[in-house]
């Protein structure tokens, strides 16, 4: 029977571990058998040593070069391999621009190359490379092979003490002071803890196996038990309903994927151990999370991570993880990624933040944590090499940033800054009570946004005034597959049940471009710009059957009550009319079938796309209401994008270019007594707030977090005062209101933060 190359490699393998010889000579053996089988000329084995990569055995290069030849991190294709620990496959090697030629190993007369990094715990510690005197590309088959390799290679130089611990040394050392990490914003919110790792990586220290029929055995058994681990968790949930429990759905749909135990299967069949054959696939799966730049499809595969971990613990007995030792006092959780029901293991009377070396916006755990009101910073880097058990963290989530073993200063500055907000926040709740009129009598309609189910308890903890925007395509992002009509309708039932008769807006559903969703990918090309791409309102007409399914869901959860829906980005008045038609026509089919009706259904546009103002005169008699989506507009009125940081504070809010816009905007909806609120960031800023009621809104749709301090700056102002300034400024263009608006607030006393 024909062995594959893996299998074959692997069994050679086994003896040369087995044997009694010096590790240099088993690094032979290993070197000689991978360019024999995968019929190459060069087989060679780089270790890092004293912070610099060694030669330490090859096949086919010079043998002179061997323990002489070094490349820096970095330095050649080996170097960058080490580097970022991502494999590389070379037709012709020199072409690569990190390409370095050393003259003593007799390479020149090679030409194709493969290489791929030595991980054991996560570091980079050598290379194990591959090269051919004719040009070729290697088959994606080798380089599994030279992975596989790699695998049990980290095991045979860890064994020998080759394993070069000083880099990491270094680091820790270099980092025993005071460090500001910085990250992504996921979860606001200030936490002072403990630093604790949620799980030490099992270090897997038997990698080929000697009966795969027994390894195949107890990965059955691991799956079998981590399965029922899930389901536990699951029924167990204190989050069982709402958002949380799609999120538990779709992890559960991994645990259940029978495509995951067969690739694991298969790993197995080539000769490595239960534990090595996960953690091959786990490898996969990060290096297509790292491929794939749609961050829906990389949360996903993130779940499928942190299960391949949860399965590895089980199936080599290492089963103690922070939550289930305890946690002994306030706790800064750290993890590369953490998934949703491993957070809910944790003591929330002790969990005081969270810090992930990856994570998003979207992520299955951010929308749990913001659940338990958990503050959580993403995309922190070398958090194992800076951070070590039990050091002091501080970390703030409002600004996307971790302080380990913070200094004195650090501390007392961490303590100001809670007190302070504490403080604020106190004040705040004085004023929920209180109606937000300014001092000169004027109304101010605040509302608030929201995406989730949950969010809508906010409503009473700010007394908001309703909620101008509800974003229903959250329930979308954070599905596996295409949520059902009965799912949606029950969702905006919750939601305008909770509201009462505080009026809610929701906009129909704004997916695609930068929203993707897997289940729904019917365009063969990507967006260049996904921000004026396919998306929101275009792809809905464009996919009839979703707006009809969200329309019915919307009418029959809106029985007996006002419904107020909201088109996204429409750009001309058909678009608004085309949407509107389709809601009647299923308006009129629940009246044919004699189903309960709302009591009244408002139809509004988001103003977004700059060309709606020029026709604004002709879609306001048609509509209810109208709304500005301050956040897509500004990116397009300047043509930059927001998601760019190079241009994110490039463009002011607060330009004469922008307030124009604006005010033209303002005018006509009085003209047509036609109501206006703006949404987005803009309003939810007191000084920009305060700038778009100088131009006449007095309706705003914000963060709730936002509704205290908006309250107390709208208290606070004589607003006449302010729209006689702005009117003045705005006709000579004046390019400093930003500035003439912070003075003319600070002079009046206006509280603007």
């Amino acid at each position: 029977m024909t062995i594959s190359p893996a299998r074959a490699i692997l069994l050679r393998l086994h003896d040369v571990m087995a044997s009694k010889t010096s590790a240099q000579a088993k690094l032979n053996a290993v070197v000689a058998t991978v360019a024999e089988q995968l019929d190459s000329e060069v087989a060679s084995i780089y270790l890092l040593r004293d912070g610099v990569l060694e030669l330490y055995a090859t096949k086919g290069l010079a043998q002179d070069a061997v323990h002489v030849t070094r490349l820096a991190l970095g330095e050649g294709l080996t170097g960058v391999i080490a580097a970022t620990r991502e494999p590389l496959n070379l037709a012709e090697a020199r072409e690569h621009p990190d390409f370095a030629f050393k003259p003593e190993t007799g390479e020149e007369i090679f030409h194709s190359f493969a290489g791929v990094p030595i991980i054991r715990r996560e570091v980079a510690v050598g290379v194990l490379c591959v090269q051919h005197a004719d040009p070729r590309q290697y088959d994606d088959v080798e380089i599994e092979v030279l992975q596989t390799v790699a695998m049990v290679l980290a095991e045979l130089i860890a064994g020998a003490g080759l394993i070069d611990d000083v880099a990491a040394a270094k680091a820790r050392a270099q980092a025993s002071g005071a460090v500001r990490l910085p990250g992504l914003k996921l979860v606001d919110g200030l936490a002072r803890g403990t630093a604790v790792f949620h799980q030490p990586r099992v270090v897997i220290e038997h990698t080929v196996a000697d009966d795969t029929e027994a390894e195949r055995a107890r990965v059955y058994g691991a799956f079998a038990r981590m399965r029922e681990q899930i389901d536990h968790m699951m029924n167990q949930a204190e989050f069982a309903g709402g958002d949380t429990a799609e999120v538990l759905e779709t992890y559960k749909m991994f645990a259940y994927d029978e495509g995951w135990s067969r690739r694991i299967n298969e790993a197995i069949d080539t000769g490595l151990t239960a534990e090595a054959a996960i953690e091959r696939v786990q490898q996969r799966t990060r290096a297509r999370m790292r491929s794939i730049a749609d961050p829906y499809l990389r949360e996903r595969l993130t779940d499928l991570d942190d299960l391949s971990n949860r399965l590895i613990r089980i199936v080599s007995g290492q089963l103690g993880s922070a939550a289930r030792s305890g946690l002994r006092g306030d706790t800064i959780l750290l993890a590369r990624n953490l998934g949703p029901a491993e957070l809910l293991e944790y003591d929330r009377r002790v969990l005081r933040g969270v810090v992930l070396e990856e994570g998003s916006l979207t992520a299955h755990v951010t929308i749990v944590a913001r659940a338990m009101g958990v503050p959580v910073v993403g995309r922190v880097r070398d958090l194992r090499t800076t951070i070590a058990d039990g050091d002091e963290l501080l970390v703030d989530g409002s600004a996307g940033a971790v302080l380990v073993r913070p200094s004195p200063a650090m501390l007392a500055s961490f303590a100001a800054t809670s007190a302070l907000k504490a403080k604020r926040q106190a004040e705040y709740a004085k004023l929920r009570d209180l109606p937000a009129v300014t001092a000169d009598g004027t109304r101010i309609t605040l509302m608030m946004n929201a995406g989730l189910q949950g969010d809508a308890a906010a409503l009473d903890a700010t007394n908001a005034d309703g909620i101008g925007l509800f974003r229903t395509e959250f329930q979308f992002l954070v599905s596996a597959t295409l949520p059902r009509r009965e799912r949606q309708t029950a969702l905006y039932r919750a939601v305008l049940d909770a509201a009462g008769t505080r009026p809610v807006v929701f906009r129909t559903v704004d997916i695609g471009g930068d929203k993707a969703v897997p289940y729904m990918r019917e365009r063969d090309h990507e967006d260049e710009n996904p921000a004026m791409g396919w998306r929101a309102l275009r792809l809905a007409l464009g996919r009839a059957g979703l707006m009809k399914v969200q329309a019915r869901a919307l009418l029959e959860a809106g029985a007996g009550k006002t419904l107020s829906i909201m088109f996204p980005m429409v750009s001309e008045p058909w678009e608004f009319d085309a949407a509107k038609a389709l809601v009647e026509e299923q308006r009129d089919w629940l009246v044919r079938s004699g189903r309960p009706l709302p009591a009244q259904v408002r139809y509004g546009a988001m103003l977004e796309v700059p060309a709606l103002a020029e026709v604004l005169d002709v879609l306001l008699p048609r509509i209810d209401f109208l709304s500005i989506g301050t956040n897509d507009l500004t990116q397009f009125l300047f043509a930059a994008d927001r998601a760019n940081p190079v241009l994110a504070d490039r463009y002011d809010w607060l330009s004469p270019a922008i307030l124009r816009f604006l005010r033209r905007v303002v005018v006509l909806c009085d003209a047509h007594a036609t109501p206006l609120t703006v949404c987005g960031e803009m309003g939810g800023r007191p000084l920009e707030a305060l700038a778009l009621m100088g131009l006449g809104v007095e309706r705003l749709s914000i963060t709730p977090a936002a509704i205290g301090p908006i309250k107390a700056m709208v208290r606070s102002v004589d607003v006449a005062a302010v729209r006689t300034a702005m009117t003045r400024w705005l006709a000579v263009g004046n390019p400093a209101i930003r500035a003439d608006l912070a003075a003319l607030a600070g002079q009046a006393n206006v509280a603007i933060g």
